[in-house]
């Protein structure tokens, strides 16, 4: 069991499985990563949006943290739905104490366009966790608000990245260009250099969870010791592959293929340094 990679995702629930904590285990399991789990909040959501949220206590949320870093070896860790600003005290303190790669994917809107953490618990995110992180992992809305630009085009993309990590002292920032028209292009910078990965788009609406399953991921790959750059690449490709062969299941947006990469093992992609 030494030799068992083992990820760590702190995060809000799906009850429809397409993301949170569910796609995160999902992703693990397919990466053969052991994936463990600390549930922030419980989220009532499906394709068609969010209807109600109930946060955990925070003596629940360091009791479950507790028992995993207290029992299990931790190799890399990834952080969702943070929803308010003690939840992120309290997890930046024992993030602090852990050896390990942390992989922040900011959550704050869902595909479905509702929000999922408050105004303070955006910008102690923003101040006090960001920091901590190998890397993080947003959107072109989350890159938004956390440099306070507008992004229209790729140059903008990078130099958000770069923004992230020289005002932020995030370790490395990755920018998705999921939500600008053309090439599904992201931009990696990790205080050296910037690192381009490009993919085919996919004409699809089911991408419920794509970036909870990306940054998923990256943690696995990261976990069994990939460089940050290789790691993205596979991760890429992962999602690439989930989004490819997405399901149409339920009356909205519907849920990535987290097997898809079994039946589809290599989509092309594309990694200029």
């Amino acid at each position: 069991m030494s030799q068992v990679r083992c990820a760590l995702s702190i995060a809000g629930t799906d009850p429809s499985g397409g993301a949170g904590i569910q796609a995160d285990l999902k992703t693990f399991q397919e990466l053969k990563t052991y994936g463990m789990s600390v549930i922030t909040s419980v989220v009532a959501q499906n394709t068609t949006g969010v209807r109600s949220v109930e946060h955990m206590p925070l003596s629940m949320i360091e009791d479950q943290l507790d028992t995993v870093i207290e029992d299990m070896p931790i190799h890399a860790v990834k952080t969702g739905m943070i929803a308010s600003k003690p939840m992120m005290e309290l997890i930046a303190k024992k993030l602090k104490t852990l050896d390990a790669p942390y992989v922040m994917d900011p959550v704050m809107v869902a595909t479905s366009g509702d929000s999922l953490i408050n105004e303070e618990a955006r910008n102690f995110l923003r101040e006090y966790l960001l920091p901590l992180t190998t890397v993080v992992t947003p959107n072109i809305p989350e890159a938004e608000f956390l440099t306070g630009r507008s992004i229209t085009s790729a140059d903008d993309m990078k130099n958000a990245a770069e923004y992230l990590v020289h005002e932020y002292g995030v370790d490395a920032a990755l920018v998705k260009g999921g939500h600008l028209k053309g090439e599904a292009i992201d931009f990696l910078y990790d205080g050296k250099q910037m690192h381009s990965y490009a993919a085919e788009r996919i004409d699809t609406k089911n991408t419920h969870g794509t970036g909870c399953t990306y940054s998923a991921a990256i943690a696995a790959y990261l976990g069994k010791n990939y460089p940050l750059p290789e790691a993205v690449k596979q991760a890429k490709s992962f999602v690439t592959a989930a989004i490819s062969k997405s399901f149409a299941i339920g009356t909205g947006n519907g849920p990535t293929n987290h097997w898809a990469i079994r039946e589809n093992a290599e989509r092309k992609i594309t990694h200029e340094s």
